[in-house]
Protein backbone atom coordinates (compact mmCIF):
# COMPACT_ATOMS: atom_id res chain seq x y z
CA UNK A 1 0.00 0.00 0.00
CA UNK A 2 1.05 3.80 -0.59
CA UNK A 3 0.08 5.56 2.47
CA UNK A 4 -1.10 8.99 2.17
CA UNK A 5 0.08 11.60 4.28
CA UNK A 6 -2.12 11.65 6.76
CA UNK A 7 -1.82 7.67 7.26
CA UNK A 8 1.95 7.98 7.46
CA UNK A 9 1.89 10.71 9.73
CA UNK A 10 -0.33 9.04 12.04
CA UNK A 11 2.28 6.00 12.26
CA UNK A 12 5.13 8.18 13.00
CA UNK A 13 3.55 9.61 15.60
CA UNK A 14 2.24 6.21 16.86
CA UNK A 15 6.16 5.05 17.27
CA UNK A 16 7.30 8.82 18.05
CA UNK A 17 6.60 11.05 20.88
CA UNK A 18 9.11 12.96 20.86
CA UNK A 19 8.31 16.34 19.74
CA UNK A 20 12.68 16.52 18.45
CA UNK A 21 11.85 13.52 16.20
CA UNK A 22 8.45 14.80 14.62
CA UNK A 23 10.32 18.46 13.89
CA UNK A 24 13.27 16.33 12.05
CA UNK A 25 10.80 13.94 10.35
CA UNK A 26 8.99 17.04 9.01
CA UNK A 27 12.07 18.55 7.85
CA UNK A 28 12.91 15.92 6.16
CA UNK A 29 9.64 15.99 4.82
CA UNK A 30 9.66 19.10 3.23
CA UNK A 31 13.27 18.77 2.15
CA UNK A 32 12.07 16.06 0.26
CA UNK A 33 9.05 17.49 -1.58
CA UNK A 34 11.77 19.71 -2.47
CA UNK A 35 13.65 17.97 -4.29
CA UNK A 36 11.11 15.65 -5.68
CA UNK A 37 9.68 19.27 -7.27
CA UNK A 38 13.17 20.44 -8.43
CA UNK A 39 13.72 16.99 -10.08
CA UNK A 40 9.95 16.05 -11.79
CA UNK A 41 8.85 13.42 -9.27
CA UNK A 42 6.32 12.54 -7.34
CA UNK A 43 6.28 15.17 -4.31
CA UNK A 44 3.69 13.15 -2.29
CA UNK A 45 5.68 10.32 -2.39
CA UNK A 46 9.62 11.39 -1.81
CA UNK A 47 7.73 13.65 0.95
CA UNK A 48 6.16 10.41 2.76
CA UNK A 49 9.65 8.77 2.40
CA UNK A 50 11.05 11.68 4.22
CA UNK A 51 8.28 12.15 7.02
CA UNK A 52 8.80 7.80 7.95
CA UNK A 53 12.32 7.29 7.74
CA UNK A 54 12.89 7.65 11.31
CA UNK A 55 9.72 5.85 12.16
CA UNK A 56 12.00 2.94 14.83
CA UNK A 57 14.43 5.59 15.82
CA UNK A 58 12.65 6.60 18.85
CA UNK A 59 11.32 2.78 20.18
CA UNK A 60 14.31 1.06 18.86
CA UNK A 61 17.16 3.18 18.38
CA UNK A 62 19.68 0.34 18.41
CA UNK A 63 17.88 -1.47 15.58
CA UNK A 64 17.20 1.73 13.92
CA UNK A 65 16.45 0.65 10.24
CA UNK A 66 16.24 -2.95 10.66
CA UNK A 67 12.78 -2.58 12.99
CA UNK A 68 11.41 0.31 10.37
CA UNK A 69 10.83 -2.40 8.20
CA UNK A 70 8.75 -4.83 10.25
CA UNK A 71 6.77 -2.01 11.38
CA UNK A 72 6.16 -0.73 7.90
CA UNK A 73 5.44 -4.45 6.10
CA UNK A 74 2.71 -4.99 9.66
CA UNK A 75 1.26 -1.64 8.11
CA UNK A 76 1.10 -2.95 4.43
CA UNK A 77 3.49 -0.25 3.19
CA UNK A 78 4.73 -1.03 -0.32
CA UNK A 79 8.51 -2.51 -0.70
CA UNK A 80 9.55 0.29 -2.66
CA UNK A 81 8.78 2.75 0.35
CA UNK A 82 10.62 0.39 3.27
CA UNK A 83 13.63 0.04 0.75
CA UNK A 84 13.98 3.81 0.70
CA UNK A 85 13.47 4.27 4.78
CA UNK A 86 16.32 1.36 5.43
CA UNK A 87 18.40 2.86 2.69
CA UNK A 88 19.03 6.48 4.66
CA UNK A 89 21.36 3.83 7.21
CA UNK A 90 23.42 2.41 4.56
CA UNK A 91 26.74 1.59 6.08
CA UNK A 92 25.82 3.33 9.31
CA UNK A 93 22.82 0.90 10.49
CA UNK A 94 22.41 -1.34 7.87
CA UNK A 95 23.75 -3.06 4.64
CA UNK A 96 20.26 -1.50 2.24
CA UNK A 97 22.43 0.57 -0.55
CA UNK A 98 20.83 4.08 -1.41
CA UNK A 99 20.03 2.78 -5.18
CA UNK A 100 17.37 5.32 -6.72
CA UNK A 101 17.84 9.22 -7.11
CA UNK A 102 15.52 9.48 -4.20
CA UNK A 103 17.18 7.55 -1.52
CA UNK A 104 20.45 8.62 -2.24
CA UNK A 105 18.66 12.32 -1.21
CA UNK A 106 17.19 11.11 1.33
CA UNK A 107 20.47 9.65 2.60
CA UNK A 108 22.31 13.00 1.82
CA UNK A 109 19.76 15.59 3.51
CA UNK A 110 19.05 13.79 6.60
CA UNK A 111 21.87 14.61 8.77
CA UNK A 112 22.41 18.30 6.94
CA UNK A 113 18.52 19.11 8.20
CA UNK A 114 20.12 19.06 11.57
CA UNK A 115 22.69 21.29 10.85
CA UNK A 116 20.78 23.74 9.40
CA UNK A 117 18.40 23.62 11.69
CA UNK A 118 21.29 23.90 14.57
CA UNK A 119 22.56 27.00 12.35
CA UNK A 120 18.46 28.50 11.83
CA UNK A 121 18.34 28.71 16.22
CA UNK A 122 21.37 29.96 16.52
CA UNK A 123 20.69 32.94 14.72
CA UNK A 124 18.92 36.32 15.94
CA UNK A 125 15.89 35.54 13.82
CA UNK A 126 15.68 31.89 15.01
CA UNK A 127 14.77 31.59 11.48
CA UNK A 128 15.49 29.61 8.56
CA UNK A 129 13.73 31.86 6.38
CA UNK A 130 17.25 34.17 6.69
CA UNK A 131 19.28 31.32 6.74
CA UNK A 132 22.44 31.55 3.80
CA UNK A 133 24.50 28.89 2.59
CA UNK A 134 27.88 30.55 3.63
CA UNK A 135 26.24 30.56 7.65
CA UNK A 136 25.93 26.80 7.11
CA UNK A 137 29.51 26.25 5.06
CA UNK A 138 30.69 28.36 7.84
CA UNK A 139 29.29 25.44 10.81
CA UNK A 140 30.06 22.88 8.23
CA UNK A 141 33.64 23.39 8.52
CA UNK A 142 33.43 23.90 12.66
CA UNK A 143 32.90 19.69 13.97
CA UNK A 144 32.38 21.20 17.58
CA UNK A 145 29.03 22.69 16.17
CA UNK A 146 26.06 20.29 16.05
CA UNK A 147 28.60 17.68 16.95
CA UNK A 148 26.27 14.96 16.42
CA UNK A 149 26.04 15.95 12.64
CA UNK A 150 27.57 13.19 10.92
CA UNK A 151 29.65 15.31 7.90
CA UNK A 152 30.69 12.46 6.35
CA UNK A 153 27.74 11.06 5.60
CA UNK A 154 26.71 13.87 3.85
CA UNK A 155 29.39 14.58 1.77
CA UNK A 156 29.38 10.49 0.73
CA UNK A 157 25.72 11.75 0.05
CA UNK A 158 26.68 14.68 -2.16
CA UNK A 159 29.48 12.38 -4.01
CA UNK A 160 26.95 9.37 -4.47
CA UNK A 161 24.29 12.09 -6.38
CA UNK A 162 27.38 13.66 -8.24
CA UNK A 163 26.07 17.17 -6.80
CA UNK A 164 28.07 20.08 -5.15
CA UNK A 165 27.70 20.26 -1.52
CA UNK A 166 26.48 23.52 -1.90
CA UNK A 167 23.59 23.35 -4.23
CA UNK A 168 22.51 20.39 -1.52
CA UNK A 169 23.17 22.56 1.24
CA UNK A 170 21.01 25.49 -0.63
CA UNK A 171 17.74 23.30 -1.66
CA UNK A 172 17.87 21.70 1.65
CA UNK A 173 17.35 25.16 3.17
CA UNK A 174 14.70 25.79 0.40
CA UNK A 175 13.24 22.52 1.20
CA UNK A 176 12.96 23.76 5.30
CA UNK A 177 11.81 27.05 4.49
CA UNK A 178 8.89 25.70 2.58
CA UNK A 179 7.55 24.16 6.05
CA UNK A 180 9.51 26.86 8.64
CA UNK A 181 6.25 27.52 10.37
CA UNK A 182 5.39 23.69 11.08
CA UNK A 183 9.13 22.94 11.84
CA UNK A 184 9.43 25.58 14.73
CA UNK A 185 11.99 27.46 12.18
CA UNK A 186 9.82 30.31 11.22
CA UNK A 187 11.22 32.59 13.95
CA UNK A 188 11.10 36.17 14.31
CA UNK A 189 10.36 36.92 10.58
Amino acid sequence: MKPDRDKAFELLKKYNSSEALIMHALAVEGAMRHFAKINGEDEEKWGIIGLLHDIDYQMYPTEHCIKAKEILEENNIDEEYIHAVQSHGYGLCCDVEPVHKMEKILFTIDEITGLINACAIMRPSRSVLDLELKSVKKKFKDKAFAAGVNRDVIAQGADMLGEDLDYIITETIMGMREVAEAIGLKGSL
